[in-house]
């Protein structure tokens, strides 16, 4: 092929026409391959041109992310420049909310319209906040004589703290209705549902039930009245599962509605307190020996042992007491909480099985007798509630006589915990309660431990335990605390401890623990020592908290990349739990009368693959 070279000469004036057919003309004389040469090269000049500008956006793009998220890190210095930082975190936030922060509550099966608000709904119109009120950190209750919706609510107007807990709530809430409406839990990432009380067609909402009461302590009236309208029309009470639990149904669907009750006294929660309670009831009452069945049907209140076993949890036919006494006050029949008394005082005679007030893990529903089979005592999952309740049922009773057998219960196996349970960690000497298995001790504690500190604290407030107990709950907080002295600022399930070696850490987390279902019971005994001691650290790790929580477990399209990442949600099960929003006991004074209750959090399911202390 005859080699053609040419020049292409371009004037900075406006070319004429002799110059137009000088182009023309060398254009002509090429041959049809040098032409496909030369249009592939102006096509593939014009491409780098356009890719290059688009890296150098990317990059200046990333830049700004990097900078973003440098001025996002949570600052080192005194908790007073939280407020700032909260400013600058929630600012970004908003600035690039996406589609999904923005979606309609539509419910599933709709024809895309919202809810209908009930027309002979009751009106929850909430008080006003005068804004020239100053911002109150703990504002005080109002103090009135009557017994009018909200005279609970505190006097002080929202500070910017709640109005970030409020949003967090209001993000998981979207989600929820968004995809999930009526479906017992969400799952984030694939923005699908599971149900856990249902199997067909029914709805029972559990997510739902549990976010009734928050919504009304957060002022979030229309979200509320949209739940409400669910209840009145579309909940189903006798879903088509043959099984449901009745430790989880009690503290989740009858605590939800006795608790709104209470916050409303809207007799729609009432009514479906009574059902969901006459529903229950056949598992306490049906059993000869005094020891509930752990599951029901709530068609057929037909109530039945496991699938996987013959015996109840301990914790799970201890942990209905307060639910089921509360029913009964609200509605003056004491045949609900005779029925549970009944349950508590029968624990309370056993003695074969307890070891200095402590109890195992399993007890029998035909024997009513504790299981014998690999005793192990602990504060953990399985007995856990058993001793919370144990306080609390006397607590929310008024701190009447006839449940002074269950504080007795609760002094004693404190005292059992002091014996068998306590140790302490090498180099720092923190304390934590282990678990006894068989005659051996193992340096073991569960997240769900850390309910105890806060119980314990209240116990010393009403004089129940000595001073010395108060000195104990705060140490055992502190070892609650380092369990989130993690990469992320979130803790796991279990942690093991180190006894034996100063040159190790405190903490040995194990591979198979290092999950996190952002459990309650740490935050809430934040809230009991903060309340009761007005200890500043306490509110500063809470916030902590919330502020990790929404860094590293807060669902969005634009930092999923972040989350995948770090394995923070598995994906084949990345699911929020029904206890997301709300948490599981009911101890606080809006879910069942007691004075000292905790803040509700979201929680989701997260697992990372790196989850070492730092």
């Amino acid at each position: 092929m005859k080699n053609t070279s040419f020049v292409l000469s371009i004037d900075s004036t406006v070319p004429n026409d002799d110059s137009r057919r000088s182009l023309s003309r060398k254009w002509k004389r090429l041959t049809q391959c040098q032409k496909r040469i030369l249009i592939v090269f102006v096509i593939l000049i014009t491409t780098l041109t356009y890719v290059s500008h688009n890296l150098n956006e990317i990059k200046r793009r990333h830049h700004q992310q990097k900078k973003a998220h440098r001025m996002n890190e949570k600052p080192e210095h005194a908790i007073e420049d939280d407020q700032q930082y909260l400013n600058d975190y929630r600012s970004e936030k908003y600035e690039e909310r996406d589609e999904f922060e923005k979606a309609q509550v539509i419910p599933p099966d709709s024809d895309g319209g919202r809810f209908e608000i009930d027309p002979d709904e009751p009106e929850y119109e909430l008080e006003e906040r005068d804004e020239d009120t100053p911002e109150e950190i703990e504002p005080e209750p109002a103090r009135v004589s009557d017994d009018s919706y909200g005279h609970w609510r505190g006097s002080g107007r929202e500070n910017r703290n709640m109005t970030a807990v409020k949003e967090a709530f209001l993000h998981a809430w979207r989600g929820y209705t968004t995809y999930a409406l009526g479906h017992d839990m969400l799952k984030p990432l694939s923005h699908r549902y599971e149900d856990w009380f249902t199997t067909g067609g029914d709805q029972m909402a559990l997510t739902l039930i549990d976010s009734l009461d928050t919504m009304l302590i957060m002022n979030l009236t229309s979200e509320f009245k949209e739940a409400r309208m669910f209840v009145k029309n579309r909940l189903s009470l006798q879903p088509d599962n043959g099984r449901v639990n009745l430790f989880e149904c009690t503290i989740r669907v009858l605590g939800g509605f006795i608790s709104t009750y209470y916050l409303t006294g809207d007799e729609l929660f009432k009514e479906k307190a009574l059902d969901i309670g006459d529903r229950l009831l056949p598992a306490i009452t049906s059993s000869k020996s005094s020891v509930p069945y752990s599951d029901i049907n709530l068609r057929t209140r037909v109530a039945k042992q496991p699938a996987w076993g013959s015996s109840s949890s301990t914790s799970e036919v201890t942990t209905i007491q307060m639910e089921f006494g509360a029913l009964s006050y609200i509605s003056g029949d004491r045949h609900w909480d005779d029925a549970v008394r009944d349950v508590s005082r029968h624990v309370s005679r056993l003695e074969t099985g307890k070891l200095d007030g402590l109890v195992p893990l399993w007890i029998d529903p035909k024997t009513g007798q504790f299981s014998k089979n690999g005793v192990t005592y602990t504060m953990g999952a399985r007995t856990d509630s058993y001793y919370e309740y144990l306080f609390k049922r006397w607590y929310q009773s008024g701190k009447s006589s006839e449940y002074s057998f269950m504080v007795q219960d609760f002094q004693d196996s404190m005292e059992g915990v002091k014996k068998h349970l306590f140790g302490y960690t090498q180099p720092n000497k923190f304390l934590f309660v282990g678990e006894k298995v068989g005659t051996r001790f193992s340096p073991k504690m569960d997240h769900l431990v850390c309910f105890l500190p806060g119980t314990l604290a209240l116990a010393v407030h009403e004089k129940k335990l000595s001073q010395e107990w108060l000195e104990h709950a705060e140490k055992i907080l502190e070892t609650c605390h380092q369990f989130y002295v993690t990469e992320t600022g979130l803790a796991p399930e279990i942690s093991y401890f180190n006894t034996d070696d100063p040159s190790k850490p405190d903490l040995n987390i194990h591979t198979a623990d290092r999950f996190s279902i952002l459990r309650p019971e740490t935050v809430e005994s934040y809230f009991y020592l903060w309340r009761l001691t007005k200890n500043q650290k306490y509110r500063d790790w809470g916030w902590e908290f919330f502020l990790n929580l929404e860094k590293y477990a807060r669902s969005l399209k634009r930092n999923l990349r972040q989350k995948t990442k770090w394995s923070l949600f598995p994906r084949r099960n990345a699911k929020v739990p029904v206890f997301i929003i709300l948490r599981r006991r009911y101890a606080s004074a809006v879910r069942v009368g007691v004075q000292h209750g905790s803040s509700s959090l979201p929680r989701a399911k997260i697992k990372r693959k790196e989850f070492k202390q730092t």
